[in-house]
């Protein structure tokens, strides 16, 4: 009796957990689909750009190798100098991490960005975008960006234009054709986007924010961290 007691309790605990997975799994397939039919909506190509249609043409970092831009942020870098070669917008936003003196996405993205056409004072850097959310949270509280060009790989553009669509930029993405990335990018998206869509209901404050920067009307410079010689 008290074993049958034990088989029932357990089979009822399997039952729970079964019923739990199966909830969590619906629930990440669910907003993963809807992130994606939502933001596709809003993808434009390079020749349906039109000139002088954004305030910026955001770009979002993606590493470093050996202090030059990885692969993959070389690609952004190079779809955002296609979009600016289609004078869409005269300014860009080169967001991603400096977080430390010896880590510093954006200055190597805005050389980047220099050495293949742009001029420098057209480059603004976002310092302290450490995520996407942030990234987004930053463009239009300290850049007051209302209108904006992405510029990512496709498989993250979905929650970025939808992160940036939520906290209301009018957000649109530069569907690209792009190199072919392993399937674990895709496995973190999935998970990563659940966690945003809830980040863009709560909206909780970027790790920084600081004095505004109007993109349209300030100068670069302002957010130069070193020194011309």
């Amino acid at each position: 009796m008290k074993k049958l007691f034990k088989n029932k309790i357990f089979k009822g605990i399997i039952g729970t957990l079964l019923c739990a997975c199966v909830l969590l799994f619906s629930a990440v397939i669910g907003i993963n689909a809807y992130m994606i039919s939502f933001s596709k909506k809003n993808f434009v190509t390079v020749d349906e750009l039109k000139a002088d249609s954004y305030d910026c043409i955001l770009v979002l970092g993606a590493g470093l190798w050996s202090g030059k831009p990885s692969p993959m942020l070389k690609e952004r870098l190079d779809f955002s100098l296609e979009a600016y070669n289609k004078n869409c917008s005269d300014r860009f936003l080169v967001s991603g991490d400096h977080g430390t003196k010896s880590y510093d996405e954006v200055n190597a993205m805005k050389d980047y960005l220099v050495e293949n056409g742009a001029s420098a004072d057209c480059v603004f850097m976002d310092h302290a975008g450490f995520s996407t959310y942030e990234s987004m949270y930053r463009a239009r509280d300290v850049f007051k960006a209302q209108k904006v060009l992405i510029v990512t790989q496709k498989y993250h553009l979905y929650r970025a234009v939808y992160i940036a669509r939520q906290l209301g930029i009018e957000a649109y993405g530069l569907d690209r054709e792009e190199l072919k990335y392993p399937i674990t990018n895709n496995i973190r998206e999935a998970a990563a986007r659940v966690k945003d869509f809830f980040y863009c209901i709560a909206e909780p404050e970027p790790t920084y924010l600081g004095e505004e920067i109007p993109i349209k009307t300030a100068s670069a410079s302002l957010t130069y961290d070193k020194i011309k010689v």
